[in-house]
């Protein structure tokens, strides 16, 4: 058998928190529904503590940019430690004020109290002119009545 040994470059580390963009200043939000205990700004703004939706299903939450973005570095973080489900997010971008979009991941996860409860996603993609990115998270493809929640989203 022949052997090689490869030089493996860790991923960068995440940018820290001042490299983030400042959703608050650059971008609006609109989104499908939230729970008035965990609204939208607890995922999106430093410091908060989650979001969560106000009616289960498939949820939706756009960000519309008033100038067009450079995006590099996309996060994600969600968490579940009390019941097992399995949740797919769905993660599009677009460049012409949403007349369409382009999809940038499409992921299944599953939760489980014993195991798994964060899923955390760091993408590194190259997007010029953003001016709407759209997550879809549809909490448990098995239950319809499911409540979506995101602990937290960033970009850089």
């Amino acid at each position: 058998m022949r052997k090689q040994l490869i030089e493996y470059e860790p991923t960068t580390p995440l940018p820290d928190h001042e490299t983030w963009l400042d959703l608050e200043a650059v971008a609006e939000v609109e989104i499908s529904s939230e729970d008035p205990g965990q609204p939208i700004e607890g995922a999106l703004l430093p410091g908060g503590t989650g979001w969560r939706a106000g009616s289960p299903g498939t949820q939706y939450i756009r960000l519309l940019f008033a100038q067009p973005q450079v995006l590099r570095r996309i996060s994600l973080r969600f968490v579940e430690t009390a019941v097992s489900r399995t949740q797919e997010f769905l993660l599009r971008w677009s460049a012409d004020g949403g007349s369409t979009y382009r999809e940038l991941v499409r992921q299944q996860w599953n939760f489980s109290p014993d195991g798994s409860t964060v899923e955390n996603e760091n993408l590194q993609v190259e997007l010029d002119a953003v001016t709407q990115i759209e997550l879809s998270v549809t909490p448990d493809i098995a239950n319809p009545q499911a409540v979506a929640s995101l602990a937290e989203w960033r970009l850089a």
